[in-house]
């Protein structure tokens, strides 16, 4: 090749690979036994340049390879690296990585749960801890050079996505950031802000994924591809996929179908079930069995439960699957016993260790967010290291940890969303298959989607086909953050450093589209307003006048809804356990028995904008045995008690048994009684003396007897509708621009009210708070100043401190939780009612929570279990008790840790006291009586 060269052209050649060999990036080079692809190269000369970067790319692409540059640079210029990550397992697998590649004296690690060598020049972290130390002005930020973020796309995540950006806006200047992605739609979006805010940044896109995916169906005992053959960029769906779609859809076999008056005939239900035997959903044991004989395994399998997770390793053990030899059984067991051996063995049995043990020696294993950490991190290891071939996962596993496989099935594409059943999304898909083909193992990666009933290809290969993963802001001001800007930079700093954020960014950028519209609209009025002109008058009055008469008249009626609606709420608040009603309407419309006539009139779970109620949500037993809590949408009318029973003491609402013999007493007590039936009182609109004038106005009007009039008022409507359209749009760009400001504005206001904040000045009881980092940072710092936590023992605080991080998975609003008696029940009694206070103060100033802004009510789920926990008791009572995981268990147990090392941090300066029992001391004793057992163990450090 050289040989056809010019000597100008090879001078040029040999000049430019010695200065390639001069580089930093040369020299990198030499430290991995593979080539770097282009996107890499790309991205690591922009960094060398001094330009930060944002990668995005697909996962199992090796964009971590870039962020690996960044600690080489930081290391040869004697400067600091940070690398952060969205979670702590990740934090961990990295600090491992970068300790083997550069020496343990090098790297550090920070996380909530972990310090290790905090001073080395290189450390990982959690992104938490490092929007903590800019807060703070950390003196460990001295000499910081680099900032690695990755899987910076969590900045979409409703609930921390917001840190990522406060650190992205608060790093010094000086500070070269590298922002790694997932393969998003709008990088180049990102990259605009990240240079508006960081100065001059490459944005590198790759969609080339290493190893290729191929996409399939697996129908009864066949597999199917998902795209046909074929050259060209746009590929076909598989006919044959289509064709059973179709043959299913139009498959309609019932005995009783006629058909020209005859019954179906032998021969139609026979080809119907030959037809339906070619096509089922194959079961858990039967699909690895499937892989296995393919050659495509290792797979994770990811079902949207944990339960179903667990369930799926038991129906491949009964099934007697087994994927080890017994040279591998015995290195799992190996394996296992040593990464365990911290476990105290009286909790083993608790948490289910020899059936967990049982399946990895099998090489299967279930990985979801309610197993114990240890747990999980052993089946990461035996999966990356071969010993595990078939792991069933929630789609947390696709966030973070490096685990890859061969394959990745899927069984369905619906998952619950916390509200409801919604398809996974294109970004979803692209996320969880993204596993499939480990880079330099396998020549090809594989997803398998199982074939359901409504089973559409064409909807897949859409999931498949689009690489539409937008990011989208999340960020709010908090009541921290309020305080930590003011207290750094001042309230008009702060408010400039807020509207450089990417969420307003965003906002500024959808405005220019909305002012486009609005000038469209405003020349479609000027053509409304010609053509609704009349000779005998002006028009626009009289459609006003009109307008005015039917917006009256619809006054009148929500009026008379409202009146209807408070005397139901007020009947409902006679009610008393015992009554037997009739309920009017709903689901649930009957004969019902009142256990417990509910709430009192206001906000349920303090979520304010989620769910009002008019008056109380009686808890009643229907005459068909089903216990359930009613709404003020089921009493349109009001309703009064028809008799009155007696609920046994005995009575318990989750025994079926005891709901079938109170809901036969009621039926026996009230089955025969007739409610009477509402009469409707006369109508409003009848009587009003404004609707009266209007249409005597009405008639009086020149336009009124215009023969044209109606034609004349149907462009009146119009003209009408798009100028209400119109202002709609004016008051969204109102509303889009400046709103971080606004509502950062609002949050100081509130501050300011409660002697947090004096102008500029931040307050002793703001400096209290702006230690208080959490979702109830405000609520937290309250119950210091009002001395709500002065002489609880250190398993009390517990108690108290779960109610500020914990969130129950599914609300049960029938049954109250359990707490601890006493001092502990009295102060979180007090919790609850300065969350009220500040709920009341929150509507006030308009802090709304459905914004992501507020205090949430406390949660109390999680009291009893960090009580008896910090008392001492073993693990087996207090997860009989709490009824939760030990994974769920160890995670709240941790947070409660990291929020109790925050109070002990802020206590002294409202306690005042000396050594004695101050809640600080209580504080820390409370960290020490949390972290034993399960809890302590670390797989760090």
């Amino acid at each position: 090749m050289t040989e056809d060269l010019s000597p100008a052209e090879r001078y040029a050649a040999a000049r430019k690979r010695a200065a390639e060999q001069a580089t930093a990036l040369a020299d990198f080079r030499e430290m991995y036994d593979f080539g770097l692809d282009p996107f890499q190269i790309e991205a690591c000369q922009a960094l060398e340049t001094g330009k930060g970067v944002l990668v995005a790319a697909p996962t199992g692409s090796g964009k971590t390879i870039v962020g690996e540059f960044a600690v080489h640079l930081a290391l040869q210029q004697g400067k600091k690296c940070f690398y952060t990550t969205p979670i702590k397992a990740l934090s961990n697998q990295k600090y491992a990585d970068l300790a083997k590649r550069y020496g343990a004296d090098k790297v550090g690690l920070l996380t909530g749960d972990n310090s290790v060598n905090a001073d080395a020049p290189v450390v990982v972290m959690t992104t938490e801890v490092l929007r903590n130390m800019l807060y703070a002005g950390s003196q460990t930020l001295l000499g910081l050079g680099y900032v690695v973020m990755d899987e910076v796309h969590y900045l979409s995540d409703r609930f921390r996505g917001a840190v990522w950006e406060e650190v992205i806006i608060h790093l010094p200047e000086s500070v070269t950031l590298v922002s790694l992605s997932a393969t998003v739609s709008n990088a180049e979006e990102f990259g605009d802000w990240l240079d508006t805010v960081r100065g001059d940044t490459e944005v590198i896109v790759s969609e080339h994924r290493p190893v290729p995916l191929f996409q399939h169906v697996l129908a009864g005992r066949r597999m199917y591809d998902l795209f046909e053959e074929g050259e060209g960029r746009k590929k076909a769906v598989n006919p044959d996929l289509t064709r059973m779609a179709r043959m299913e859809a139009s498959r309609s076999y019932n005995p009783r179908d006629r058909r020209k008056g005859k019954m179906v005939r032998e021969a139609d239900r026979e080809r119907e079930r030959r037809q339906r035997s070619r096509i089922w959903t194959p079961g858990r044991p039967e699909v690895i069995e499937r892989l296995d004989s393919e050659g495509l395994l290792p797979a994770i399998t990811f079902i949207f439960s944990r339960a179903a997770c667990e369930a799926a390793v038991q129906q491949c053990l009964y099934a007697g699957l087994r994927l080890n030899d017994d040279e591998a059984r015995a290195r799992v067991r190996e394996i296992v016993e040593e990464r365990t051996a911290a476990i105290p063995d009286e909790d083993l049995h608790v948490l289910g260790y020899f059936e967990w043990l049982e399946g990895l020696e099998r090489g299967i294993a279930a990985h979801h967010a309610g197993m114990l950490p240890t747990f999980k991190e052993v089946v990461e290891e035996l999966f990356v290291r071969g010993l595990v071939k078939a792991v069933f996962a929630t789609e947390t596993l696709a966030l973070g940890i490096n685990m890859p496989a061969r394959s990745v099935v899927l069984e369905k594409l619906v998952k619950w969303n916390g509200e409801q059943h919604a398809d996974i999304t294109p970004g979803e898909y692209t996320q969880l298959t993204g596993r499939a083909g480990r880079r330099g193992i396998d020549v090809e990666g594989h997803a398998v989607v199982l074939w359901q009933r409504a089973f559409s290809p064409e909807h897949l290969a859409g999931l498949a086909g689009t690489r539409t993963y937008p990011l989208r802001s999340s960020f709010k001001p908090s009541y921290n953050m309020a305080v930590n800007l003011v207290e750094q930079f001042g309230r008009h700093r702060s408010r400039e450093l807020l509207e450089t954020s990417f969420a307003q960014f965003q906002a500024d950028k959808s405005v220019v589209g909305i002012s486009r519209q609005v000038q469209r609209n405003e020349e479609g009025l000027e053509g409304y307003k010609a053509s609704m002109t009349c000779h005998l008058g002006d028009f626009e009055e009289y459609a006003r006048l009109r307008r005015d008469l039917k917006d009256r008249e619809t006054e009148l009626a929500k009026q008379g809804a409202s009146q209807r609606r408070a005397a139901a709420a007020a009947a409902l608040e006679k009610l008393k356990p015992g009554d037997v009603i009739h309920v009017p309407s709903g689901k649930f419309a009957g004969l019902a028995l009142v256990l417990d006539p509910g709430i009192p009139a206001g906000r349920s779970n303090g979520h304010r904008g989620f769910e009002q109620h008019d008056g109380p949500r009686p808890l009643v037993l229907t005459a068909e045995r089903q216990v359930k809590r009613l709404a003020s949408i089921d009493f349109p009318v009001p309703v009064e008690a028809l008799e009155r029973m007696r609920i046994p003491k005995s009575f318990n609402a989750r025994s079926p048994q005891s709901r079938r013999d109170l809901a036969s007493a009621l039926r026996t007590k009230a089955g025969h009684i007739v409610p009477d039936r509402h009469r409707k009182g006369r109508a409003a609109a009848a009587d009003d003396r404004e609707i009266t004038r209007l249409r005597a106005e009405l008639r009086a009007h020149p336009c009124h007897g215009c023969d044209e009039r109606e034609d004349h008022a149907r462009w009146a409507e119009r003209y009408y509708r798009l100028r209400r359209d119109t202002q709609q749009l004016e008051r969204r760009i109102e509303g889009r621009t400046n709103t971080i400001a606004r509502t950062f504005d609002r949050i100081v206001a509130l501050l300011t009210e409660m002697d947090y904040l004096r102008g500029d000045e931040v307050t002793q009881n703001g400096k209290r708070l702006a230690r208080l980092y959490g979702e109830l940072d405000l609520l937290a710092s309250e119950c210091l100043r009002d001395g709500v936590w002065e002489g609880l023992s250190p398993a009390e605080l517990t108690a108290c401190v779960s109610a500020l991080v914990f969130e129950a998975r599914a609300a049960d609003d029938a049954l109250a939780p359990k707490l601890p008696s006493g001092k502990a029940k009295a102060a979180l009694g007090e919790m609850v009612r300065i969350w009220g206070r500040l709920d009341a103060l929150e509507e006030e100033f308009k802090i709304s929570q459905t914004e992501g802004v507020g205090q949430r009510e406390p949660d109390l789920g999680f009291a009893w279990a960090a009580h008896q926990w910090a008392s001492g008791k073993g693990l087996d009572e207090v997860l009989r008790e709490a009824d939760m995981p030990a994974g769920d268990f160890v995670r709240w147990c941790k947070q409660v840790i990291d929020v109790l090392g925050q109070i002990a941090a802020a206590a002294p300066s409202v306690s005042g006291a000396g050594d004695g029992d101050t809640v600080a001391k209580n504080a820390r004793k409370a960290v020490d009586a949390l972290r034993r057992g399960v809890v302590a163990y670390s797989s760090v450090g």
